[in-house]
């Protein structure tokens, strides 16, 4: 399904425990994901989470923190296996290019807001 740094990730627990694994392991995640329970169980939890024969599942929320946090360490299995496995393309996109790219678009709306004020206040000058 995916390929990345030459390893081949069977389905989305595999993809997920690799990069669980790349992140620091079960128990540094588990307790990121758990703050309120001791690193072993929350460990545990995560194990539980990831074994597709139990009932126990990340929700949302949980597999989104997870792909953020593969983000910002650089390491794209997880969401390389989702793009792959759905018929996307996925590639991280460039933060400073993106603030770049708000900010023209902001000023741009400014120019025009300013523009149209402008012409507000002259039509509103000829009616008095």
């Amino acid at each position: 399904m995916q390929l990345n740094f030459g390893e081949f990730y069977e389905s989305l627990n595999d993809a997920l425990t690799a990069t669980v694994a790349a992140l620091g392991g079960f128990k540094k995640i588990g307790a990121q994901l758990w703050g309120e329970l001791p690193p072993e169980q929350a460990a545990q939890r995560l194990r539980d989470c990831l074994n597709p024969s139990r009932r126990e599942k990340l929700s949302p929320e949980q597999l989104l923190f997870i792909v953020r946090m593969a983000r910002q360490a650089g390491f794209h299995a997880l969401m390389n296996f989702v793009a792959a496995d759905t018929g996307y393309k996925a590639a991280p996109i460039d933060a400073e290019r993106q603030k770049q790219d708000l900010q023209a678009a902001i000023a741009a709306g400014m120019e025009q807001l300013n523009r149209q004020m402008a012409r507000l206040e002259r039509m509103q000058d000829k009616d008095a």
